[in-house]
């Protein structure tokens, strides 16, 4: 699919659908409970269909309602699925069902896509294999495919945390090991992702200490159980909303966040109030109005999935906008630095790559055909970029937006921007 932007003046305001994070965790969890589970409000999206339908693989009932999914669980005991589990192009779903193998007797076999091929999980492997599982990259390049026997049975295990997911995937199979669980992560990233897993875990009534967020003990011979909740809207994908505010004459209300949820993602809105963002919390929103913003030092490590779009601002913002910490970008979708240097200079920007993230100075962007690669937050942000560009943006590749934001073309329109899918 090829999206064809022109710039544009947003104006106007618009609801940000559900978490994706938040959806997939209610999905393990609530696969793993005793009893049926209601999610309310869920994410639809390429990645939580792929997470959900990989569920019913598990034993798993789900039921469709439209508004909310009926969610049969397995009483704590999943089966083994019958066949390959394919995850499609979600490396969350992929990392924390390594995890659920990791309980059953018997060999798992989890692949993905090409995307998902290419994405590390030896450390999750590894830490999996120190607890008692058997678990191992069947192309032996610590990527996906994988084979996962179970069962873990708790101990002591270190896991290299840079990516979250990894420490997030452990804390949620150890409360179900037969015996009580360390777990040393080193090198922690993306720690809000952690602190949802753990917001998780308390309603839950999980027990277990944290200290520093480097060291777990879970008891083991835990129960999950049947829950109803409802799925809180996206930081992530509001993230490419809010960064409109680099584009003078802007004026939109984003509704639905909530700001004492634990996504990560919503720290943006302090990133761009101190490059200068007119950013208001209010009774109807959060109400952002575009205006000239200033370079910054941008520390991304907590929220890596936030740089394809504060890349695009950097290039919107007076003088050098430098974005460090987050090398684990590279380990996304795709290889995030390199890609977005690379399509951000063929809109005329001056950027340049570090071994952790990116310079970017101010620039005049200019239409161009550029591409996402497949990944979704790439293609997002260059069409946030083609708004604000000289010209007409051709986005290929950018169906990628179906993973975690389908509706983003829609939204886009609602706010006055004419994007055509073709």
């Amino acid at each position: 699919m090829e999206m064809i932007v022109t710039p544009s003046i947003l104006r106007g305001a618009i609801s940000i659908p559900s978490s994706k994070s938040h959806t997939i965790r209610a999905l393990m969890i609530a696969t793993l409970a005793d009893g049926v589970s209601h999610i309310n409000d869920p994410l639809i999206s390429a990645d939580t269909l792929s997470c959900r339908d990989c569920c019913t693989d598990f034993g798993t009932i789900i039921v469709d309602n439209g508004y909310y999914w009926e969610v049969e669980g397995r009483n704590n005991q999943p089966r083994l699925p019958g066949d390959i589990v394919n995850v499609g192009n979600s490396g969350t779903t992929m990392n924390f069902l390594i995890g659920i193998a990791s309980l059953i007797e018997g060999y798992t076999i989890l692949t993905g896509d090409h995307q998902i091929h290419r994405r590390p999980v030896q450390p999750l492997l590894d830490a999996l294999q120190q607890l008692g599982a058997r678990a191992a990259s069947a192309p032996q390049t610590g990527c996906p495919p994988v084979v996962v026997r179970g069962r873990i049975k708790g101990g002591s295990a270190e896991v290299r945390a840079k990516i979250s997911q990894f420490t997030s995937s452990l804390l949620l199979c150890c409360p179900l090991a037969p015996t009580d669980t360390e777990i040393h992560a080193i090198d922690m990233g993306e720690k809000p992702y952690v602190q949802m897993t753990l917001h998780w875990l308390d309603q839950q009534q999980i027990v277990y200490q944290q200290r520093n967020l480097e060291y777990f003990w879970i008891k083991g011979n835990q129960r999950y159980k049947s829950f109803n909740t409802r799925i809180p809207a996206d930081f992530s994908s509001a993230t490419f909303f809010m960064c409109v505010a680099a584009i003078p004459g802007c004026d939109i209300v984003l509704k639905g966040l909530d700001f004492n949820d634990t996504q990560g993602d919503k720290a943006v809105v302090d990133l761009l109030r101190a490059m200068g963002a007119d950013i208001q919390n209010t009774d109807e929103g959060l109400h952002i109005r575009g205006r000239e913003l200033e370079g910054a030092e941008l520390d991304l490590e907590d929220m890596p999935d936030a740089l394809p779009a504060m890349a695009v601002v950097g290039c919107l913002s007076r003088g050098v906008t430098r974005i460090r910490n987050v090398a684990h970008a590279r380990s996304k979708e795709t290889d995030r630095i390199a890609i977005m240097c690379r399509e951000l200079r063929s809109m005329g920007a001056t950027a340049s790559e570090l071994p952790d993230g990116l310079i970017v100075n101010e620039s005049r962007l200019v239409g161009a055909t550029v591409n996402s690669h497949g990944d979704h937050r790439i293609a997002m942000a260059l069409a946030i970029a083609g708004l604000a560009a000289r010209g007409v943006t051709h986005i290929y590749n950018a169906d990628a937006v179906n993973m975690t934001f389908p509706q983003f073309p829609d939204l886009l329109r609602q706010l006055g921007a004419t994007p055509q899918v073709v």
